[in-house]
């Protein structure tokens, strides 16, 4: 069998909702050794497991939400899910992620160790969620077909400069994230964006349990990281992978220092170009298939938006990519049950 080639985009926070209670114990009971691993490291801070978050018997915002319960639980079911790709089926060329899902990026590509990684997400969402500041608010920047609107665009950089010219207000952008972008500000910020933002269905939308991620408002995370963890921990990738700034840190190539301090210095407190790194993926490595890992449907529409951008496979709008997307997906969203068939 000729393999196929494949990018995979690993989820960041807010992908493990209601709908995805039970995600790990329904898709990958063969892989409790991986997710007793896990739960050690939980235990170990005297946290509660990832097991007992996933089999609640219901779904709490208070509980599942938080950074501190949040970030493993999604990186166990995303790794269970890279884990499940079929090996004879896909060649996977090149690994990249939403905010968050950077650290599941460099576990996956094998820069760290599944445990490694574990312990880099479990200490990071414990960090935010004791010391992070600021919130985000997400905004769309592209039409009802998904093609960009130029007035919307405008309103952005209205925000941005309101934030640059004005006292105690700090607006920054956190992600560029396919048709949308997130703000993250203090909760100056955060008034005037609910405030003067143009409603428009579920928009400007705030992400609740949410810190301003990405952004200057981190700057005090960033020596906090740092001294809890050790360079020691990572390794050059086995499989490329496309940073949120759009740089390719290859197997041959890679200074782990350097890895290091991009993720726990610039990852941090710069945007993160979601959209340049998806651009990048798809021009340099020209993938057969993208594979989005699971839980949750959330991120297939930004990694469709880009390619709309990009005129991808002729792709000029949101009909267009539904109607391509019917009969044999090029994008594949694991965490949709009619598509991670394809992937397995």
């Amino acid at each position: 069998m000729n393999k196929r080639t494949a990018l995979i985009v690993c989820p960041g926070r807010g992908t493990y909702n209601a709908a995805e209670l039970g995600y790990f114990h329904k898709y990958h009971a063969d892989k409790m050794e991986f997710l007793g691993t896990l739960d050690a490291i939980r235990a170990a801070k005297e946290q509660i497991s990832i097991t007992d978050l996933d089999t609640a018997p219901a779904f709490k915002p208070s509980l599942h939400g938080t950074g501190e319960n949040a970030s493993l639980l999604i990186y166990a079911c995303a790794m269970a899910d890279y884990l499940s790709i079929a090996a004879d089926k896909y060649d996977v060329v090149a690994i990249t992620g939403n905010s968050m899902g950077w650290y599941l990026a460099l576990a996956a590509s094998g820069a760290l160790s599944l445990k490694d990684g574990g312990h880099l997400v479990n200490e990071m969402g414990t960090l935010m969620h004791t010391d992070g500041t600021g919130g985000q608010i997400v905004y769309p920047t592209v039409d009802s077909n998904w093609n960009t609107a130029s007035a919307k665009l405008d309103i952005i950089e209205d925000m941005l400069a309101y934030g640059r010219a004005t006292d105690g207000v700090d607006i920054h952008i956190s992600i560029r994230l396919g048709g949308m972008v997130v703000f993250a500000a203090n909760d100056k910020g955060l008034r005037y964006l609910a405030a003067n933002l143009p409603e428009e269905e579920h928009f400007p939308l705030r992400l609740r349990g949410h810190n301003g991620f990405h952004s200057p408002l981190l700057n005090h995370i960033v020596p906090m990281a740092q001294k809890r963890l050790s360079p020691a921990f990572f390794n050059a990738p086995d499989i490329p992978l496309i940073d949120g700034q759009g740089k390719i840190w290859p197997p041959l190539s890679t200074d782990t220092q350097a890895l290091y301090e991009y993720t726990l210095g610039a990852q941090l407190n710069s945007t993160y170009d979601f959209s340049a790194a998806v651009n990048v993926g798809i021009k340099e490595f020209a993938p057969d298939k993208i594979i989005v890992l699971g839980p949750g449907t959330t991120m297939g529409a930004p990694v469709a938006q880009v390619l709309i951008d990009n005129e991808w496979n002729g792709l000029t709008g949101k009909d267009r990519f539904k109607k391509q997307q019917s009969d044999n997906p090029y994008l594949i969203s694991m965490g949709m049950d009619d598509q991670r068939k394809f992937a397995l």
